[in-house]
């Protein structure tokens, strides 16, 4: 499963690679819990400015307005180029997700500690996988 996750992702990214190489200089945001966005602040991720960060810690408090109003604001700043998302937070807003059906920034779901990752319900790998002419 590992290794067909990783074919599918490498497909993905194989996709979009013309389109991005052109973007050069563009941010990765990341909603999610606070381990993953813990994790990629450390890699030096993260990045603060005029338009504000490129972030978003999801607690249980968090309310769903304010998630969805973060995927929507990083899906319409110029310095955004992928927004990584935890998947069971994704599952929360799939409704926008799916209404959602620009290139850049390219959305990725991706895995938490508590929450494994599940191709069948990635609506972006579906996409992709359609577009091969595969099943997952």
């Amino acid at each position: 499963f590992f290794l067909f996750a990783c074919f599918l992702g490498s497909s993905l990214l194989l996709i979009i690679k013309q389109k991005f190489t052109m973007e050069v200089g563009k941010l990765v945001a990341v909603i999610g819990d606070e381990d993953t966005v813990t994790g990629f602040l450390l890699a030096g991720v993260g990045h603060r400015n005029a338009q504000g960060s490129n972030f978003l810690v999801v607690k249980q408090d968090t309310k769903l307005q304010q998630v969805e109003e973060a995927f929507m604001n990083f899906t319409t700043r110029e310095d955004i180029g992928i927004i990584l998302i935890n998947q069971h937070i994704a599952n929360d807003i799939r409704h926008v997700l799916k209404d959602y059906h620009a290139t850049i920034p390219t959305v990725l779901e991706i895995p938490s500690k508590e929450h494994p990752y599940d191709a069948e319900q990635d609506y972006i790998m579906q996409r992709v996988n359609m577009f091969l002419g595969g099943t997952i």
